[in-house]
């Protein structure tokens, strides 16, 4: 039955990755289709994916349709607009065809965005109905803990710039450069791809936070950081730490926690994180702690022996959770910050003091991976990854870069400037090149990209769940006091 359960849930992820990824590719050719339809340009076939056709019929429109082998894309051939032989294949050019202005061909191009936004939109306006899933540290963008120490990617300790600037627990951070966040997402990518230094070549931050009620700015000197090696100060977001699961005859039973009493304090400050009780729970010198727990809404104060065990384990083999719920965040809203996340990275990866470059980037394997991690997690997170893939898909193709749809626009708009087209040696050429550049842009994400991710992600996952037994099994022996 367990086997079942798995495939079905296997297969199920499969085809929500088809549906929305593509069907994101198959709605922004849609746009071209129906646009060029409308605009009464010559249509000649509608792919989606590249190479040699996997199935294709001629309707009496006299439109070839097709789904191609490499799923990288789609296109719709106008032998009016563009000359795409190489990757759309023979166009049949052997009647007249009337010349198409200025308008229509710029109608046409950006019809294929338009219909990602729309399509974008509507999800959104689903997701609203819907709500979507959203826990109290993703909410937020109040500290909870600032660590000491930050490891560096080559794992040596230096002093956490946020400790080192004098961020507090309890702090509220407002925006960082000037940029206002929202929640704790949109904070750590608005920090990631900063591009503040300081003259002599140091990272720099401007955080701008609300303690006590005053608004006040405080220089933060960010170091790379993580597996990623990218842009971190030392900070985590508050929450409120609940209970989750107490295992019989472990030192959390002994101290009398039940599940789902809410830690309020420790030692009489607010607790806003469950590290800074792991780190006192830890410390060399032991002392006696006292914890507030808030329990079917009566506090009570559980007091921890200076002569408990040191293992952090004996805390953490029960499992903690904190408040989840829904919000219902309106369709433009949603939209127009997945518009601002992606034209954040995209001129990130342009700006020379960026840490952000290529190889930070997300090919076809590690979307379709994303799709199989939120179709895990729940329909709306499908929807939430859908909308950021058509957003990303919409403002990728309106780039200036020959053979996108940008790049279509950029020549028609040249050609009409000057007066006449440009030569179509020319164009062919261009669009050959950067579709060689391209494929291989894909090629550098997906290797050094993706798949490093994907291998490293799965080292950690064994490691996690050797520890998590490890843990379970010294949880389960009797507590000595």
């Amino acid at each position: 039955m367990e086997f079942l359960s798995g495939l079905f849930s296997s297969v199920w992820s499969i085809f929500l990755i088809i549906l929305f990824f593509g069907g994101s590719i198959f709605v922004h050719e849609l746009g071209h289709f129906l646009a060029a339809r409308r605009r009464g340009v010559k249509v000649t076939r509608f792919s989606i994916g590249f190479g040699p056709a996997i199935w294709k019929w001629t309707g009496k429109d006299g439109v070839e349709y097709r789904i191609a082998w490499i799923p990288l894309g789609g296109y719709v051939a106008l032998p009016q607009l563009a000359d795409m032989a190489a990757i759309e294949g023979e166009a049949d050019h052997s009647e007249p065809l009337p010349p198409i202005s200025y308008s229509t061909r710029i109608i046409v191009f950006a019809a294929g965005a338009a219909f990602n936004i729309l399509f974008a939109f509507v999800l959104a306006t689903i997701l609203w109905v819907a709500g979507q899933p959203t826990s109290e540290d993703l909410a937020t963008t109040r500290i909870g803990y600032v660590s000491n120490t930050i490891a560096l990617a080559d794992g040596t300790a230096v002093p956490s710039p946020a400790a080192e600037a004098g961020l507090r627990v309890g702090d509220t951070i407002r925006a960082i450069d000037g940029t206002a966040v929202a929640d704790w997402p949109e904070l750590l990518q608005t920090l990631v791809t900063s591009a503040g230094q300081t003259v002599d070549g140091r990272r720099k931050a401007v955080f701008t936070i609300e303690r006590e009620g005053q608004r006040q700015d405080i220089t933060v000197y960010p170091r790379l950081s993580g597996d990623e090696n990218i842009r971190r100060v030392g900070i985590m977001p508050a929450y409120t730490p609940i209970v989750a699961s107490v295992p019989e005859k472990s030192f959390v039973h002994t101290l009398g926690l039940q599940v789902d009493d809410e830690l309020q304090a420790l030692n009489g400050a607010p607790l806003l994180n469950l590290v800074t009780l792991m780190d006192l729970m830890q410390a060399k010198t032991p002392e006696v702690l006292s914890l507030t727990v808030l329990r079917a809404g009566q506090t009570l104060e559980i007091t921890v022996p200076a002569n408990r065990p040191q293992d952090p384990s004996t805390l953490f083999g029960a499992s903690f959770r904190t408040n989840f719920g829904l919000v219902h965040t309106n369709p433009v809203e949603q939209v127009a910050s997945q518009i601002r996340g992606t034209l954040r990275v995209f001129v990130s990866l342009i700006q020379p003091k960026s840490d952000i470059g290529i190889s930070k980037l997300s090919g076809p394997v590690g979307i379709g991976r994303i799709y199989w991690d939120a179709s895990k997690a729940g329909f709306r997170y499908v929807l939430w990854m859908a909308i950021l893939v058509n957003v990303n898909l919409a403002i990728f193709n309106l780039l200036p870069i020959p053979v996108l749809d940008g790049g279509h626009m950029l020549f028609a708009t040249i050609g009409k400037l000057r007066g006449r087209a440009l030569p179509v040696n020319f164009i062919a050429t261009a669009q050959s090149v950067f579709i060689v550049l391209l494929f291989s842009m894909m090629i550098y994400v997906t290797v050094f990209g993706d798949i490093r991710r994907w291998a490293r992600d799965i080292k950690a996952d064994t490691q996690a769940r050797e520890a998590a037994t490890e843990r379970a099994q010294k949880a389960a022996e009797p507590a000595k006091p």
